[in-house]
């Protein structure tokens, strides 16, 4: 058990930096920006993400009176916007693909920025290094974006060969890190049942695709993305401040908690919201 302990910090470094690396490789900065030109949704998807959901995870945590670690997690995947895996739900639901990257892209980046700022505010009682984790999240998660994105654009044949490779292994090293979490912290998350810790990560994930759904417009495709774009958080970055700033293993717990409920929730309505779409198309 000691030896699986030791090998999670790997499997999370191989699962963040691959994620980040093949979001980079996947996009040009001209597909970014042109995906971004409504400024009305920005601001609303922005209003959602980094305003409405923390707001959320604190009603929650409080209405449900979580033990302090499970609403940490809580409140760290509040501030953590922009999922790797939002343009394969788009992809699913059928939703508007620009839009899906270009808002991925830009909650990404904008959550190295926000978290460091935000979290000692919002956690009352908690002592965090904001600058320890700007650091983190900008070594992790922002540089090896902008290397994904130089390597596209000086080397596209290069990076067209990566792509695969990298979301693979991105897929594999996620799928390994929450097989280890999960047995390394068995007991942790044994003990979870009974703390309304699984009801929590529902709650949290309805009331994410709630509240995109509702502010996304009129368009169904902006709708869907905005939708799945707010429920499904940035696990990557909640597991590296996580990592980095608490030593208590319920909080990396609660944080894979909720990705695993969050893919048995979010990967149904996504093929749901498909199926709709391609029956108001025809």
């Amino acid at each position: 058990m000691q030896l699986l302990s030791k090998a999670v910090p790997f499997a999370m470094l191989a699962f963040v930096l691959s994620s980040m690396l093949a979001v980079g490789v996947s996009l040009t900065v001209g597909q970014i920006m042109g995906s971004l030109r409504n400024v009305k949704l920005v601001i609303v998807a922005l209003l959602a993400n980094f305003v409405l959901m923390p707001a959320v995870a604190l009603g929650i945590s409080r209405v449900l009176r979580l033990d302090q670690p499970l609403g940490i997690a809580l409140l760290l995947l509040g501030a953590a916007a922009g999922a790797p895996f939002l343009p394969k739900l788009a992809g699913l639901a059928k939703g508007n693909l620009a839009f899906a990257v270009g808002l991925m892209v830009l909650l990404m980046v904008l959550t190295v920025a926000y978290m460091p700022l935000v979290l000692p505010l919002l956690l009352e009682g908690v002592t965090v290094d904001p600058l320890g984790i700007a650091r983190s999240l900008v070594v992790l998660m922002l540089l090896p974006l902008c290397v994904g994105l130089a390597v596209n654009a000086r080397f596209a044949g290069f990076a067209e060969g990566l792509r695969s490779p990298l979301n693979q292994l991105s897929s594999l090293s996620l799928t390994l890190l929450i097989v280890l979490l999960l047995l390394t912290n068995f007991q942790n998350v044994v003990s979870l049942f009974g703390t309304r810790g699984i009801l929590a990560s529902i709650l949290f994930l309805i009331g994410g695709a709630a509240v995109g759904w509702l502010l996304g417009g009129p368009g169904f495709g902006t709708k869907g993305v905005l939708a799945l774009g707010t429920a499904q958080r940035n696990i990557a970055a909640a597991l590296v401040v996580a990592g980095k700033s608490f030593e208590d293993p319920r909080v990396l717990v609660m944080i894979v908690v909720v990705a695993v409920v969050g893919l048995l929730i979010l990967m149904p309505l996504a093929r749901m919201l498909g199926t709709r779409s391609a029956r108001a198309s025809t």
